[in-house]
Order: structure tokens, then sequence, then C-alpha cells
């Protein structure tokens, strides 16, 4: 084991856990004042429940044992996770710190599908909500991609950082949340932002945490984490051009927070690629993510759907675009490009089977906690329109006119 590799990890376990914070600030910006406590609470609650839930149970099911579809109970507790070897990962890092930087992917997944149903979900049903969609829906796919022995691993996909596990997960599970849960009261075309600077600053803070989710899922400080730390800045710079050209040229205007979003689309796209793909890689797959990420948040207000803070447009469409886009620019004779088809076609698996999985499971959970006696999904009509800040947290953001 290499100590300069270990000092890097622990930095992006610290980086990639200062995502989630940042992701309750963009959320928390976006949407109206009365529920800008209950927003960011939703992020913030899910460091201390994942956390729990991974250490007791949730690492074991995800890398434990070798089989197909889900891991074992061998490391409960994290029990046998060594702060010294390294003999479930082979990694240059201790297991325990390999087990340390996948918790905070395992925190920030489920909080990234909480857009979907802002300003309108239950929180004590959140909370039970946490508990068994990590165990349920993300510790099996995580298993599937990362795990010894998983199915998807074994078939030859390729997500360097998280494309299908976290991204396409998120993202599709946040169509199962916001179709159950249903539209916000009163609104038809979304809300306008209460706090601009908010989403900035979050955005901000999830592109400097980003290049530990990227760089550091190589487990080592070396020439991959390098290369993975450069593409990462460049898809996200081209995505956020492409999003003020095209706002510029459907509206007149350059949103800043448009130009956040686009940020956070191009983030997502170079997720599954940032181990395999070059510079100029990155570029294309920075512009695809931005053009194609745009269109689908405007065919999404078309539509009707009331992803509050557009999941499945930036996440979903952002990170099926990603896991597709590694099978066609990887380098080394790997990609499409580079003349093999083979990761694409394995990469389309992976995708097809992250979309059907997460649905299916996600909706399954939530139907279950709508008709617990209790429980449900969606707050009172009454403390919806006064807002969820008050209504179940007791605290306002602001007093005065901001808590409109």
């Amino acid at each position: 084991m290499d100590s300069g590799s270990i000092a890097w990890m622990l930095a992006a376990s610290a980086l990639v856990l200062f995502m989630t914070p940042g992701l309750a600030f963009f959320y928390g910006g976006l949407v109206r004042g009365k529920n800008a406590v209950s927003t960011v609470m939703y992020s913030f609650a899910a460091m201390g429940v994942v956390s729990v839930v991974w250490v007791l149970w949730g690492y074991s099911l995800a890398f434990g044992g070798a089989g197909d579809f889900i891991g074992n109970f061998a490391y409960l507790g994290l029990k046998g996770v060594s702060s010294t070897g390294n003999d479930i990962h082979g990694a240059a890092v201790p297991d325990m710190l390999v087990a340390i930087f996948q918790m905070m992917f395992a925190i920030i997944t489920p909080a990234l599908i909480t857009g979907a149903f802002a300003e309108r979900f239950k929180f004590k049903t959140y909370l039970i909500f946490l508990v068994l969609w990590v165990t349920f829906v993300y510790a099996p796919i995580a298993h599937w991609v990362w795990g010894n022995g998983g199915w998807l691993l074994d078939l030859g996909t390729l997500d360097f950082a998280g494309g299908t596990v976290v991204h396409i997960n998120a993202g599709i599970a946040a169509i199962a949340a916001a179709y159950l849960v249903g539209k916000r009261r009163n609104v038809d075309r979304g809300v306008e932002p209460h706090n601009v600077p908010f989403v900035i600053i979050g955005a901000a803070i999830l592109w400097f945490g980003w290049f530990g989710f990227n760089a550091g899922s190589g487990l080592a400080a070396d020439g991959i984490a390098i290369n993975a730390f450069l593409v990462t800045n460049t898809a996200a710079a081209a995505s956020m051009v492409v999003w003020l050209i095209l706002g510029n040229i459907h509206t007149g205007k350059m949103s800043a927070v448009g130009a956040a979003t686009g940020v956070v689309a191009g983030l997502v796209a170079i997720t599954p690629a940032s181990g395999y793909v070059g510079p100029m890689g990155s570029v294309a797959i920075g512009i695809g993510a931005g053009v194609l990420t745009f269109y689908a948040v405007r065919f999404r207000y078309k539509f009707g759907f009331d992803d509050a803070l557009e999941v499945m447009a930036v996440h979903g469409i952002g990170g099926i675009w990603g896991a597709l886009a590694t099978g066609i620019f990887a380098v080394g004779g790997i990609g499409l490009i580079d003349g093999s088809a083979r990761v694409l076609g394995y990469n389309a698996i992976a995708v097809v089977a992250t979309i059907g999985y997460s649905f299916i499971v996600t909706f399954v959970i939530l139907k279950i906690l709508d008709v617990i006696p209790g429980l449900g999904l969606r707050a009172e009509d009454v403390e919806e329109d006064g807002g969820l800040d008050i209504a179940l947290h007791g605290e306002r953001a602001y007093v005065g006119d901001g808590a409109d």
C-alpha cells in the first residue's frame, strides 16, 4: 500500500462528502423560501442516516461475497474490514478506506432523488425511505457494477465513478417518486428559484467535490487520477458553455441557473467515463451532455411531469449519455472510435438493467410506504400551502418577505 494514495483517498472521501452540502445549497436555492429548510434537510439527513446504514449492513451487501446480484453479511458492522490491510479490494489503500470512500457515494445518491419530490414529501417517511432504498436499490446495483462477482462487472461494463450506480439509478428513481407523489399544488411550470446565489454556490461546491468523486475512483494517486481530474473539469466547462449558448438562442438571456445546471450535467456525464477517456473525448461528452439535458428540461416542461428540480433530465439523461459515451470515446482500443463496440454494448445492457431495477423496486418501496397508516408520502395540503419548513421542522429559513 502507498502512503501517498492513502492521503489522497482520505482527502477524496472528504471531497465527496462535501458534495452533499453542495447539493443542499443547489436544491435549496431552487425551491421557494418557505421550503428551503425542508429541502436542505433532505440532503443533510442523508449524511446521518446513510452513514449508519452503510456501516451496519450497506457496505456488506454491496461488497461482501462474490454473488452475481448482491453481496452477503460477512462485513456487518464493518467486521473484518481492515484499516491496514487490503485483502478485500486489493487496492493501494486499506479496505476500510475504500469502505469510507464508497460510503460517501451511498450518501449522495438518494439525496439526488429528493429534487423530484421537493416541496411536498413527508420528512419522516423520507427517513424510512432512505434506509430501504439504500438497502434494496443502491447496494445491489453497486454490487452489480463494482462488487466482486457482480454480473455487470463480469460482463465487461465500464463505470469508473458511478454513471449507472449513482446517476441513472437516482434519475430513474426520481421518475417513480414524482409519479407517485404527484404534482405540487398550484404549480404549472415550476417556481422561480428563491435564492440564485445559493444555486451557484451549490454548483461550485459540487464541481469542487466532484474531483474527489471521479479522480478518487481509481483508489490511487497516479496518472489515472490526474487524467480523471482533467476530463472532469473539461466536460463540466463544455456543458456549461453549451447551456449558456442554447439559453441565449431560445430566450435571449444567459441564465445563471442554466449555467449551474449545465455544469452539473457535464459532471454527471463524465462520471462513468472519467477513467477511460482523454481530453478531447471529454469535450465531446460535455457538449453532448449540454445539448441533451438542455432539451430534456424543455421537453419535461411541455410534458407536464413535475420532477421539481429536473433530476431525471440532468442525472438520468446525463447518466445514460455518459454510460453510452464511455463505450464510444474510451481510448486504448476500448471504445467504438478506437475500433471496439463491445463496451458500448455492455454499457447499454447496464443502462437498461439499472433503469428497470431502479424504477420497479423504488416504485414498490414508495407504494408500500404510501399505504402504511401514519406514514404516506405526501404532506397535507395545508402544510404544503404554508410551506414544509414550519409544518415539518418548526423553523424558518427566513423571516419576512423571503419566506415566500
